[in-house]
């Protein structure tokens, strides 16, 4: 089954993301995390990259010493979709 970009409906409740910002350039979520050093972000990655197993839903990220940019698209869908919403609010959990 294809999976379904977000409608307009559900790109205006988007706003409710805590500190996402939409990349309209890629259609996609984009949040930039800032910790005290490298062995805090790092453990953070891990922990995200427990998340993307788990929804089987991998993001586009980077690493810089305490810094960590992570951005959500769909591939399959082109676009934004659910998996990319429910991803960042996962992520926000941790």
């Amino acid at each position: 089954m294809a999976i379904a970009k977000l409608t307009e409906a559900e790109r205006a409740a988007l706003v409710s993301l805590n500190g996402w910002a939409h990349d309209a350039s890629r259609d996609a979520l984009v949040k930039h995390f800032k910790f005290r050093d490298f062995s805090e972000a790092w453990g953070f990655m891990n922990r995200v990259a427990l998340l993307a197993e788990k929804h089987d839903h991998h993001p586009e990220w980077s690493n810089v010493y305490n810094r960590v940019e992570i951005l959500l698209t769909t591939h399959d869908a082109g676009g934004l979709s659910a998996r990319d919403v429910a991803m960042a609010k996962a992520i926000d959990a941790l």
